[in-house]
């Protein structure tokens, strides 16, 4: 989980400033680096040691070319499903029925309908706190298991 959505959303933010940069003017290989290494050291701070090489690891990533802003489906799915979780563990009772009442509705109703009979609303920064306390509280384990 955490990978997925700390990864995922320094990579929307490498895009972002990539595009940005782009619009100014052509960009050269070692520019796209050093905006891959600048959000890789902001996302994974100074503990991470960055092996000699890391600094062309954007270029393994398909996404960036074939499907560009697309990354951000992985940290919303796993938001997504951790705000559903919660809503599980405040209450249980009912949630089995609406949750494959949901699974049977695939991709024919907008998320804002899926969600809302769980009491969801992902247009609601409320809603990410969900699954980010998840997120947050596994955080809060890893760093208990340091002392």
């Amino acid at each position: 989980m955490i990978n997925t959505v700390v990864r995922q959303i320094a990579f929307y933010d490498f895009e972002c400033k990539l595009h940005a940069a782009r619009r100014g003017g052509e960009l050269t290989p070692d520019d796209i680096n050093d905006l891959w290494m600048s959000v890789q050291a902001e996302s994974l701070g100074p503990a991470f040691d960055f092996m000699e090489g890391y600094e062309t690891f954007w270029a393994y990533i398909p996404h960036f070319v074939h499907s560009p802003f697309y990354v951000y489906a992985y940290a919303f799915g796993d938001g997504l499903v951790n705000a559903l979780y919660a809503v599980y563990e405040e209450n249980p009772t009912g949630f089995q029925d609406k949750y494959f009442d949901m699974l049977k509705a695939g991709g024919s109703k907008h998320h804002t309908e899926l969600l809302a009979p769980f009491g969801l609303d992902a247009t609601d920064p409320a809603f990410w706190d969900k699954g980010l306390s998840m997120i947050e509280g596994m955080i809060d384990e890893l760093e208990a298991m340091e002392d």
